[in-house]
């Protein structure tokens, strides 16, 4: 007897994807990108939702259709390649960015106007804060119910709220783009929305989300990849209608704080100027459990992931790594970003590579031939574009920074077509010596 999900449990799966990757990033980048993007905003909104929306849904599908996990995904590259490329994947949308950021994303944006931003404020709220993280963590069975059915809708009341309000009381002026946004807005739209860390946080939740759905009986394994599908779609059009709404909100912010400021600053800026004391109070707790449901499914993720390879249960990875993600958050919320900037703009292309050649398995005599070397040649120029966002970038040959869309920070993609192109002729030429051989 096969299980089926009701609707009402394909709709709470649905709002636990959405829940899961809307954390800190989801709800600071957009206002930063509204703000600095000024009248280009739309153009710049476009490039972010491609890397923001497009990809994460894309990686959803990709990983149910081979089962749910990053491991199957990454077959082609063989397990060595595929296990460092995960562990990087949960590394940086765990303990050392993602989940770190949501404590000091919440912080920042409802203790820090109360208590000052200084550093003891900051450890006594990690300290709590992760206190419940690992607490809610340690029973992963319970997720759909703790998460879907009461979290998630908790959330996505407060964001719609928080929607409505950027449409129907815009804070007024907008500023004139900055010499990025006016040189390359879509580009620069597209970049930003690495940071969100949505597509490695999908090839980490893909795991999640299956077994959310295999905890209510599901077995079947088009079963499970159709209701992870659904569930991708839905958290899709939930992002896509949060974004459009806090583009909005940062983009007529122009008069209430500094052009440069971060997301979290813009954010309490049009709360308190929109809906006073009250709103500050309701954004805070907003945050809070945003931050919080995305902080638990990291955490639940990276120790299921880890207890695979490491001689320690469940259940000890989930304190080692609430304890890790604790100590990192008190570096701040502006740190975070600066240090995540360059490792993200290095390790995404290498992803983005993977989730869409996963697509074109059937195409190839022996896809490994295809992914691994386009993967490879994409990663060498990501880190290329990753160093040129740090002060390093001096040290770079001349020749990197007139390679074809390297103003755009996209120049891993050509190398990457033309590896691909050449990879694929190569395996049509293999391919038919095999077939000659044998005949």
């Amino acid at each position: 007897m096969t299980h089926r999900l009701t609707s009402k449990d394909i709709l709470a799966l649905g709002f636990m994807t959405f829940a899961l990757f809307v954390g800190a990033g989801n709800i600071i980048f957009p206002p930063m990108v509204g703000i600095q993007s000024g009248e280009h905003v739309w153009t710049a909104a476009m490039g972010f939702l491609i890397t923001a929306v497009g990809l994460p849904v894309i990686t959803v599908v990709a990983l149910a259709r081979v089962g749910g996990g990053i491991d199957a995904l990454s077959s082609p590259i063989g397990k060595a390649a595929g296990l460092v490329l995960a562990t990087v994947c949960y590394l940086a949308v765990g303990p050392l960015f993602a989940t770190p950021r949501t404590a000091t994303v919440s912080f920042e944006v409802g203790i820090a106007p109360l208590t000052g931003d200084g550093a003891l404020p900051l450890l006594v709220y990690s300290v709590i804060y992760f206190a419940l993280v690992i607490g809610i963590s340690l029973y992963p069975g319970k997720l759909l119910d703790t998460v879907g059915h009461f979290l998630a809708p908790l959330k996505i009341i407060a964001l719609t709220v928080l929607g409505v309000a950027a449409l129907l009381w815009p804070a007024g002026t907008v500023a004139p783009a900055t010499a990025d946004y006016q040189r390359a807005a879509f580009s620069s739209g597209f970049i930003n929305g690495y940071l969100t860390m949505d597509t490695l946080g999908a090839l980490v939740f893909g795991i999640v989300i299956v077994n959310a759905a295999r905890s209510r009986g599901v077995e079947s394994a088009s079963l499970l990849t159709r209701y992870t599908v659904l569930a991708g779609l839905i958290a899709g059009i939930g992002l896509t209608l949060v974004y459009l709404s806090l583009f909005k909100l940062g983009n007529g912010s122009g008069a209430l704080v500094e052009q440069g400021a971060n997301g979290a600053a813009i954010l309490h800026a049009y709360v308190q100027q929109t809906f006073g004391a009250t709103g500050s109070f309701f954004l805070a707790a907003l945050i809070f459990v945003a931050c919080m449901v995305t902080a638990v499914g990291l955490t639940c993720a990276c120790a299921e992931f880890f207890a695979q390879y490491l001689p320690l249960s469940y259940k000890a990875l989930v304190f080692i790594l609430g304890l890790f993600s604790m100590v990192v958050s008190n570096l701040g919320l502006s740190h975070l970003i600066q240090i995540s900037i360059p490792v993200l703009t290095a390790i995404y292309p290498p992803c983005i590579v993977l989730v869409v050649l996963s697509f074109t398995l059937n195409w190839w005599n022996k896809s490994s031939r295809i992914i691994a070397p386009a993967m490879l040649v994409s990663l060498i120029f990501g880190i290329i574009d990753g160093v040129k966002t740090t002060g390093f970038k001096d040290m770079l040959p001349a020749f990197s920074q007139h390679l074809p869309l390297a103003d755009q920070g996209l120049a891993w993609l050509p190398p990457a077509l033309v590896m691909l192109l050449v990879a694929a002729i190569v395996d049509r030429v293999k391919g038919r010596e095999q077939v000659t051989v044998h005949s």
